[in-house]
This record gives structure tokens, sequence and C-alpha cells, in this order.
């Protein structure tokens, strides 16, 4: 039996059990999450029909308020998501703190909001109050949201996906936001500098890109044009959140690229990951790195 706990009210949108940390036995192709009212099983490997019907029970039994429980096939080519028990549904808004947001399951390899960078919106929101701020790889515009929240001036959202940064609208609209304040820009950041500079200078910025996608991003590779434009963009004592999502790329990798490439960026310390996404190997999940631009 796999237990787990709510870390938040019950209501909230969170990984339950972190499998892929490898900090349980015979379970690293297995991760939890809880989108109310949709608990969602996400398999990097097959299992038998008898040991997922075990583990829907045991979800039932867990957690009063799941309408359905559905499993996506991340070992399966397209990642297909299959209904197990109770209601099939898609579409649905998820609260986390204050805010909320749109998650579609089923048309898409990832959902619309990664759970792993919670404590990242929390930081951002925490100092957005009155600045001006850059969102690169903004996806959905997640970290947007809470920089409004907090109290943000600006925002300013890049990212090569169209149809990502439109989902990210609809999330500021969920919330009630000013749009008036937040800008939507569909363009390959590594060709796009002037664009980046015409809205700024920036007060923070923050940088969250995936490791690979082929024919646009190599992060191993391309971090570091990223972080000698800072100067370029932002004003003096900004903070940078620099974020860094590759099992094979550690916290010295990012430090040593910052050193090098803009070494006017002091580093600050570490922004924890949530408690549940535990670890068996040091700097193997999200790194998220604060420092200041002096």
């Amino acid at each position: 039996m796999i237990e787990f706990q709510f870390y938040d009210h019950s209501n909230q949108c969170q990984r339950l059990f972190h499998g892929r940390g490898h900090a349980y036995e015979d379970l690293s192709h297995v991760n939890i999450d809880w989108f109310a009212p949709v608990v969602l099983i996400t398999l990097y490997q097959e299992v038998t029909e008898d040991w997922l019907s075990s583990l829907v029970e045991d979800i039932r039994a867990q957690i009063n308020d799941c309408k359905s429980i559905q499993v996506q096939y991340r070992c399966r080519q397209q990642a297909p998501i299959e209904t197990l028990w109770g209601e099939t549904i898609t579409d649905l808004v998820v609260s986390e703190n204050q805010m909320k947001f749109a998650i579609s399951l089923g048309k898409a390899q990832n959902h619309g909001l990664f759970l792993d960078m919670k404590n990242g919106r929390n930081w951002l929101m925490q100092r957005a109050n009155g600045k001006r701020v850059l969102n690169l790889f903004a996806y959905t515009c997640a970290f947007s949201v809470a920089a409004i929240e907090g109290g943000a001036e600006k925002v300013v959202n890049i990212d090569m996906s169209k149809s990502s940064l439109a989902k990210g609208r609809e999330n500021h609209k969920l919330n009630e936001h000013d749009l008036s304040k937040v800008k939507f820009e569909g363009v390959d950041i590594f060709k796009s500098y002037s664009r980046l500079k015409k809205h700024g200078p920036y007060d923070i910025l923050v940088c969250d890109p995936p490791s690979f996608q082929k024919g646009s991003v190599n992060i191993e590779r391309d971090y570091k044009k990223i972080i000698k434009r800072i100067p370029e963009l932002l004003t003096p004592s900004s903070d940078v959140l620099l974020c860094l999502n590759s099992p094979d790329l550690d916290e010295a990798f990012l430090l040593a690229e910052v050193a090098r490439e803009c070494p006017e960026c002091v580093f600050q310390g570490k922004v924890e990951n949530p408690e549940v996404f535990k670890e068996a190997h040091q700097g193997k999940g999200l790194k998220a790195l604060h420092f200041i631009y002096k």
C-alpha cells in the first residue's frame, strides 16, 4: 500500500506521492497527483492490472472527495490517459493558495501546472509588489499569475508556444487580473532579445527552461546565452530566479555558468522544493537558485 497525506488543505492541488525521486524502494516508476476532484497516477513503466486495481482501492479508501482516478502512461507513446474509476474529467480548474489554474488531462503530455514549482511561485508572489517581472519560458504563465497576485506592476511572458500563452491568458482571467499589466510574447527567446528589452528594464527575472526541446533548446548548451544577457535586461539590485530541471545537471553547473557569464549575479540561496518531492540522490530533481544582480 502506498501511503500519502495532504500537505495542505485538501482542495489544494499537490503531489501526493513522488516515486520518481527514487526515495521509495520499487516505486520509482510512480507519481500520484491531486487535481481536485481527480487523482492522477503517472506511470513510467508498465504495471500489472492487479497492482493498479489495488492502488485504486487504496486511493479510494484514503481520499473521500475523489470523483475520478485516472492514469497516465508516460511509458507509452504519446502518454495516453485512461479513467480507472469514477467520472472521466478532462478539464478542470484547480487551486493553489488563493490562485486558480486551468488543467487539461489527456490532451498533452503536460497538464498545465508543474507542482514541484509551488515554492517558486510563492517566492515570486512575496517579492513582486510594485515590480516589473520578466518570465522566460512562461508555458501557461503560472509564475505570471503569482506575480500579479503579489502586486506586480507588469509581467512580460515569453514562450515560443502561442497556444501555451493563450492558456496563460485564461489563467489570468480565472483570477480576475488586470490584463493591461500582462504581456504575452510568442517568440523564440534566443532570437528576440530586442523584444525582451523593449518592455524592460525589469526588477525580477524568472527563467524556468525545458532541459531539451528538439530544434530549439538544449539547456546545457544554451543557458549561458540567457545568463550573459542579464545586464541588458535588469535594473541594479534585481532578483533573479534561475531554474533547472535536468537530472543530469546539478546546481554546480548553474553556479558555474553564472560565475562565468554574469559574475555580477550574487548567489543568495535555494528555493527548496515542496516536502513531498523527496530525492534519494541530491541534485537530481528541480533546482531553483536565487541570485541578486548587483
